[in-house]
């Protein structure tokens, strides 16, 4: 029997998440102990959390206080926590404080709230903006153009969104770069959002000085962030709690406000538990050890498989969870590449067109892009995907670079 009610046409033109997707060709795959199936598509811790944290989150939601209504902008004991944190890892010459925070349920959320708080109109997908897609190639490193961005802006613009490092290309944007998007959104009257999930897998110093004064680092002169800048973050990848859903957003006073407005519809609040298990770990450092172990352990991940990936799969760019890479087949859609990897191979990754509107999927070259996940596997795991990526040149049977 037909359902009688209709759906929403923006949901109907939303396309199907990636992750669903590649495991359905997975499904397809007969593992076998001796050639079992490798997943390097999910951006998903590969550890659990220390058993100090385990042990915490069991005591917080057998506690009746963790039962009820939070205030939306989440647990105070974990703002302060995360204020604190932050400048750890931006500098101690960071302004951040408490009230500068909000805790979501999820990173997801955490990107989308803001949206809302932006602005609210009636658009041809399930989210409640238009996005314009500032594209990024190859032979640049994958790093967004300021200049290419300042073209695409008009009235109707009310925000500059990048996430560093990349999902899916895993590029770092520098910050000198992160700084010229920060005079540009200033210069427009436009928020600058920072969706900063894997920042805690940046090993190169602060991930940028756009929390300090104008006179520290890159920060544009006269910087000061709270007119321009919102930033978001996930505690599931730094923390690798992904099933307790837990994101944080950093905005000025206003925006806010406005957001604990929706976020009341929204979420009313975020799961209680994880976060009264969550605030004294993090305010006495306990944890940080632990996320600077997994944090090298996922660089080590990077150098293996770049060390062992067939030299025809070249990659384009490494960092956070992802690498970014091209395969070698001529003629050939990455998604075709990662359908025949899954079903044939036992090797599931994510094409880049997942990540784009079908509209926007490319050909040629700039299609040929395919994103692998060094997170979720050991060592082990790492060479035997390079191994199968080797064997496919051959058994593929198409014509290779």
């Amino acid at each position: 029997m037909s359902q009688r009610f209709r759906l929403s046409q923006g949901i109907k033109n939303t396309g199907r998440p990636p992750i669903p997707r590649a495991y359905a060709w997975a499904a397809l795959y007969p593992a076998t102990e001796a050639r079992p199936l490798l997943d390097m598509s999910q951006g998903v811790p590969g550890v659990p959390p220390p058993n100090m944290l385990l042990d915490a989150m069991a005591a917080a939601s057998a506690a009746p206080s963790s039962c009820g209504y939070l205030a939306n902008a989440g647990d105070p004991a974990l703002l302060q926590a995360m204020a604190k944190e932050m400048k750890e890892c931006y500098g101690e010459d960071a302004d951040i404080l408490a009230d500068d925070l909000v805790i979501t349920a999820g990173c997801n959320l955490a990107f989308s709230s803001p949206q809302w708080s932006l602005r609210m109109r009636e658009t041809r997908s399930s989210f409640p903006f238009l996005a314009v897609l500032l594209h990024t190639y190859a032979n640049e490193g994958f790093l967004p153009s300021p200049e290419r961005c300042a073209s695409l802006i008009t009235s109707k613009t009310k925000a500059i969104v990048l996430v560093t490092p990349n999902n899916p290309t895993g590029a770092i944007y520098p910050p000198n770069l992160l700084a010229s998007f920060a005079s540009l959104a200033r210069e427009h009257n436009l928020a600058l959002v920072l969706d900063e999930t894997y920042r805690d897998f940046v090993s190169s110093g602060a991930p940028h000085h756009l929390f300090s004064p104008s006179s520290v680092g890159d920060a544009p002169l006269d910087w000061a962030w709270r007119t321009t800048l919102v930033h978001l973050f996930s505690f599931s990848k730094s923390f690798c709690i992904p099933g307790h859903r837990l994101g944080l957003v950093a905005g000025p006073p206003a925006f806010t406000a406005a957001l604990c407005t929706a976020l009341d519809s929204l979420q009313i609040c975020a799961p209680r538990a994880p976060q009264a298990a969550l605030a004294p770990l993090i305010t006495s450092g306990a944890l940080r050890p632990f996320v600077q172990d997994m944090a090298r352990a996922v660089q080590h991940r990077h150098a293996l498989f770049k060390a062992r990936v067939p030299p025809r799969w070249r990659i384009g760019c490494q960092g956070g969870y992802y690498a970014f890479v091209r395969h070698p087949f001529v003629g050939r859609r990455a998604e075709e590449i990662c359908e025949r990897l899954a079903r044939e191979a036992g090797v599931v990754t994510l094409p880049a067109g997942f990540f784009a509107p079908p509209a926007d999927e490319k050909e040629g070259e700039e299609g040929r892009w395919v994103r692998f996940s060094v997170a979720n596997v050991d060592d082990r795991k790492v060479e035997l995907v390079c191994e199968r990526l080797a064997e496919c040149e051959t058994t593929f049977g198409w014509e290779l670079d």
